[in-house]
C-alpha cells in the first residue's frame, strides 16, 4: 500500500483569507506534494456588491456577493494548488458590532460544538498532519475569525485519535511596518498595528476604560515558525487578485508584485501544539514529521 501523504489542513472564515496569510505556505506545500486541504467557515456575504456597494446599501445583495465570492475563491484554490476545498457555508458575520453578528445562521451566532462537530467530521476525513487557525483574537479582532479559532480548538478536542501540529497564523511586527510603508508610499491607507499595551487578557484597559484594539502580530523574537515561500510570491499575488471584486480591500496588491514578493514572500505562525519535539524557531510547518 501506498504510504499517506502528509497532510495540511488551513480553517479560514472568509473567501479571499487563505490567500493573505497562507498563500505562499499553500501553494509551496501543495507543490512538495503535501495534500492541502482548505476550510472555509462563511460565505462571504458581507463583502462588497458590485460597483463597491457595502452591506446595508441600497442594492447589496448577500447571496448575489456569496455567489460571486465562491467562483473567486475556486479560482484562488486553482492558483495555488489546494486540493481540496471545504465550505462550512455559514453566514458572514460582517464585522464586529454588526447586525449581521446576531443574524440567524451567522457564523459569530453559531454554537461553537456545533461548528466544532462539522469541523471535526472533516478533520476525521481528511486526517490532517498540521493545522492552521488564528489566534484567539482572530488576528485583528474579526468576530468571524476568533470563531475559526474557536471550532478549531474545539475540533480537536473531538477527534484524540489525531494528533496534529497546530499553528497560529500571525505576522512579524518588522514586516507590519514596511508593508505599512509600501502601502502608504504606493497611495493606499494603513493603520500601524497596536503595539503592546498593557491591557487585560480580555482587552479591557487600566482601571475599567473601554477596550482598546487587540495587538496585531507579534514581535519577531516571539514567532516560532517562519516559512519561506517567497518562490510563490507570484500565486500568492495572482490568488489575491483572482479575489476582483473586493478590491478595494485588498492594498497588498497595491505596492506591485515584486515588492509585494519581497515582503510577503515569508509567512510567520506561532506553534502551540506538538508532539514531535522539532526544535524552534522552525523553518517548516513539518518539522519532526518528515
Amino acid at each position: 500500500m501506498a504510504e499517506r501523504p502528509l497532510t495540511l489542513m488551513a480553517v479560514h472564515a472568509h473567501p479571499d483569507d487563505e490567500a493573505t496569510g497562507t498563500g505562499g505556505t499553500l501553494a509551496r506545500y501543495a507543490a512538495e506534494g503535501v495534500r492541502t486541504v482548505l476550510v472555509t467557515c462563511t460565505d462571504g456575504g458581507c463583502g462588497d456588491g458590485p460597483g463597491g456597494v457595502k452591506p446595508g446599501e441600497d442594492g447589496h445583495d448577500p447571496a448575489a456577493v456569496a455567489a460571486v465570492r465562491l467562483r473567486e475563491l475556486q479560482a484562488s484554490c486553482r492558483i495555488l494548488g489546494i486540493g481540496h476545498l471545504e465550505m462550512l457555508g455559514y453566514a458572514d458575520s460582517g464585522m464586529m458590532g454588526w447586525p449581521a453578528n446576531d443574524a440567524p445562521g451567522s457564523f459569530w451566532s453559531t454554537p461553537v460544538a456545533d461548528g466544532a462537530a462539522r469541523l471535526a467530521d472533516l478533520m476525521r476525513l481528511h486526517r490532517p498532519d498540521v493545522v492552521v487557525t488564528y489566534d484567539e483574537n482572530g488576528f485583528y479582532g474579526h468576530p468571524d475569525h476568533i470563531q475559526a479559532n474557536r471550532i478549531t480548538m474545539a475540533a480537536l478536542a473531538l477527534v484524540p485519535d489525531l494528533d496534529p501540529k497546530v499553528y497560529w497564523t500571525t505576522a512579524p511586527h518588522s514586516m507590519m511596518r514596511r508593508v505599512g510603508e509600501a502601502v502608504r508610499e504606493s497611495g493606499g491607507d494603513w493603520d500601524a498595528p497596536a503595539e503592546p499595551n498593557g491591557s487585560g487578557p480580555n482587552g479591557s484597559g487600566p482601571d475599567g476604560q473601554a477596550p482598546e484594539p487587540p495587538q496585531i502580530g507579534l514581535p519577531d523574537e516571539e514567532i516560532t515558525t517562519w516559512v519561506d515561500a517567497a518562490a510563490f510570491g507570484d500565486r500568492k499575488f495572482d490568488a489575491l487578485a483572482a479575489h476582483a471584486s473586493q478590491s478595494e480591500n485588498i492594498f497588498f496588491l497595491k505596492m506591485g508584485r515584486e515588492r509585494f514578493t519581497e515582503l510577503m514572500g515569508r509567512e510567520a505562525y506561532l506553534r502551540v501544539r506538538d508532539t514531535t519535539g522539532a526544535a524552534l524557531p522552525e523553518q517548516d510547518l513539518f518539522a519532526g514529521l518528515r
